[in-house]
């Protein structure tokens, strides 16, 4: 029978033709072996192999109903933050054969909807690292598709919560400890689901120290945003403030640099996750530590439970610490 050439890629109709067998056939001899007799089945393994034929993801979807993809969705990519995460998940997805499937969802809750909906035959499952999306849309989307989230708690839906807000309390007995009694909070995203259960922690833990606490913001957490929440903080008459994140931290101190505002001599920085390059800026950034990497890890070991149909954990909560370095210190006159 007639060779395909070599620059094409073989097909199922190939090894069909070279077996001559059904398509179907060979489909289920490839990606459901027990379903065909042994002697077929060495038959068909034998002519894929002579032919060249690996199977794409469409046709191990079509002949076995999974991709063996799982679809990653972070909402900014060029976050560090993000990066922990996805080397997490891939340490525990490769080694269990499957793919990771990574989505930016550029701050969107609407993009992050549509891309789960419209690339679903792509994926078996998904782990969403810090949804965007209403409590109501990702309780409906996790009864469709199996799912975990990341830094999130909502209802229905299995999650990997890295408790900040525990740290966000450490923070304030800190700055407490150092004399500083007004402590401004720089807002993160307002559809950003930890950064009002951080306010809210803030604002519990102001009251049980007898701080005065402000809020500005809301701002993006890039290090773009950092001169606009320096400002607004200055203008608070803090002496200490505590950043969503530390992109937004980083930022403020290269802005509180060009104002002449000293870091920590005149106001105490704190950032939060402690991500790469927190401890290289100038001054090191103090800042809550958060077990990244590991978020990533047990998402997909949840997530592949859900998959195997096996028992699953639905929710984890992982907890953080303060790492103090040199942007914290006592407060002005103290």
């Amino acid at each position: 029978m007639p060779t395909p050439e070599p620059a094409s890629r073989a097909t199922l109709a190939d090894v069909a033709a070279r077996t001559g067998v059904a398509i179907s056939t060979v489909s289920r001899a490839l990606t459901r072996p027990e379903r065909v007799n042994a002697a077929t089945r060495e038959r068909i393994a034998a002519a894929a192999a002579e032919l060249g034929y690996t199977p794409n993801a469409a046709a191990r979807a079509l002949g076995s109903g999974r991709t063996r993809s799982i679809a990653l969705l972070v909402s900014d990519v060029t976050n560090p933050f993000y990066f922990d995460i996805i080397r997490g998940a891939q340490q525990e997805l490769g080694p269990a054969g499957y793919t990771p499937l990574l989505l930016d969802t550029e701050e969107s809750e609407e993009l992050e909807e549509a891309m789960l909906r419209r690339l679903r035959a792509s994926y078996d499952g998904a782990i969403i690292a810090a949804s965007r999306l209403t409590d109501r849309r990702l309780a409906e989307l996790a009864r469709t598709v199996p799912l975990v989230a990341i830094n999130r708690q909502t209802r229905g839906v299995p999650s990997v919560f890295i408790d900040t807000p525990a740290g966000v309390e450490q923070v304030l007995e800190h700055l407490v400890s150092h004399g500083h009694r007004r402590v401004a909070y720089a807002a993160g995203p307002p559809t950003s689901w930890p950064n009002e259960r951080r306010w809210r922690t803030f604002v519990a833990a102001s009251e049980r120290l007898g701080v005065a606490v402000s809020r500005v913001g809301p701002f993006e957490p890039r290090q773009s945003q950092g001169a606009a929440a320096a400002d607004a903080v200055i203008n608070t008459g803090a002496t200490a403030c505590l950043a969503f994140n530390d992109l937004l931290a980083i930022g403020m101190l290269r802005r509180f640099a060009e104002r002449g505002v000293r870091v920590p001599d005149d106001l105490s920085v704190v950032g939060c996750d402690d991500i790469f390059g927190a401890d290289f800026c100038h001054p090191p950034l103090t800042t809550i530590t958060a077990p990244i990497a590991q978020a990533g890890r047990v998402a997909v070991s949840m997530l592949l439970a859900q998959l195997a149909g096996g028992a699953s954990r639905r929710g984890v909560r992982l907890p953080t610490h303060l790492t103090i370095r040199a942007s914290s210190g006592p407060a002005p006159g103290g």
